[in-house]
């Protein structure tokens, strides 16, 4: 007989801030906004940085890395929070965890190495 851990346990509980639905809009809107501010934040540069051929420098194309990245990480997290919110749900499953991991990781490569 082997022994070990024997759970099959897929999904993870989220605990939120607050059950109070009325209390969940705070950090929606914050999450919300502060999102927006840095995805509408950032692409202007990416699209500066390719567009302008004076842009085709080594400086501006770190900096318009640096802003793919912000973009990268927090869309891989964010918007499943966002709707965790919205909808009440405090489950995320194995395969969601995995995902965003993944995701995290690969959104810029050499980050983590």
């Amino acid at each position: 007989m082997e022994r070990g851990n024997q759970t099959g346990a897929g999904n993870f509980i989220l605990l939120g801030f607050s059950d109070d639905p009325d209390l969940q809009s705070l950090p929606f809107g914050l999450l919300h906004s502060m999102y927006l501010v840095t995805v509408l934040g950032n692409l202007p540069i990416i699209l500066a940085t390719v567009s302008d051929s004076h842009l085709h420098k080594p400086m501006y194309f770190f900096l318009s890395n640096l802003s793919l990245a912000d973009i990268g990480f927090t869309s891989t997290i964010i918007p499943k929070s966002l709707r965790n919110i919205q909808t009440q749900s405090k489950v995320l499953t194995f395969a969601d965890c995995i995902s965003q991991i993944c995701f995290f990781f690969v959104s810029v490569p050499g980050q983590f190495v």
